[in-house]
């Protein structure tokens, strides 16, 4: 059950008022400023979106290799020795896929499993062979769709251009992460 206090006697009603003195009236508040709150804008993924177009610019113009170019990646794991060991051709080369006569999507299906399989395979260095683009105008597309797809793939450590004796620029080692 709740009590209730009882309301104020007029006696005590004076003491306040003598407590606390006179009293003045506020003046009438204007009301808030009525302006509209501007929307919500989702500025992180505003700026994620906009990361993301320039990793894609960025990726576009990454491609740009001719054919004479030599490829070459290291993660930050792999010793530049290993690097310059790959490029000797001084890795024995465990299996190879060749991508000669492939359209642009068939290459990518092909290498992703390829690439797939030889990992589960154990094999630790393999040889792709891209070839030079020669026979088309412009820049060699199967040559710079490998680059991307290899700098992408978390399984590869490293990629560089074949010696001559193994196929030069036109074909790539690469070395892969172990199972």
């Amino acid at each position: 059950m709740i009590r209730r206090k009882p309301p104020p006697t007029e006696d005590e009603a004076a003491l306040f008022r003598d407590a606390i003195g006179p009293v003045r009236r506020l003046p009438e508040a204007a009301p808030p400023a009525s302006r509209p709150r501007p929307e919500p804008r989702p500025r992180m993924a505003e700026r994620d979106e906009r990361e993301a177009r320039g990793e894609f610019h960025a990726l576009l113009e990454e491609g740009r290799l001719d054919a004479g170019d030599s490829l070459r990646y290291r993660r930050d794991e792999v010793s530049p020795r290993i690097l310059r060991r790959l490029a000797r051709g001084q890795y024995a080369v465990q299996d190879e896929l060749d991508l000669h006569g492939a359209d642009g999507a068939q290459a990518e299906a092909w290498l992703k499993r390829f690439l797939a399989g030889a990992r589960a395979d154990g094999s630790a260095c393999v040889r792709i062979v891209h070839g030079k683009g020669r026979h088309g105008e412009g820049l060699p597309a199967l040559k710079n769709l490998v680059d991307r797809l290899l700098r992408r793939r978390a399984d590869v450590l490293a990629f560089h251009s074949a010696p001559p004796a193994q196929g030069g620029t036109g074909a790539v080692l690469v070395l892969l992460k172990p199972r």
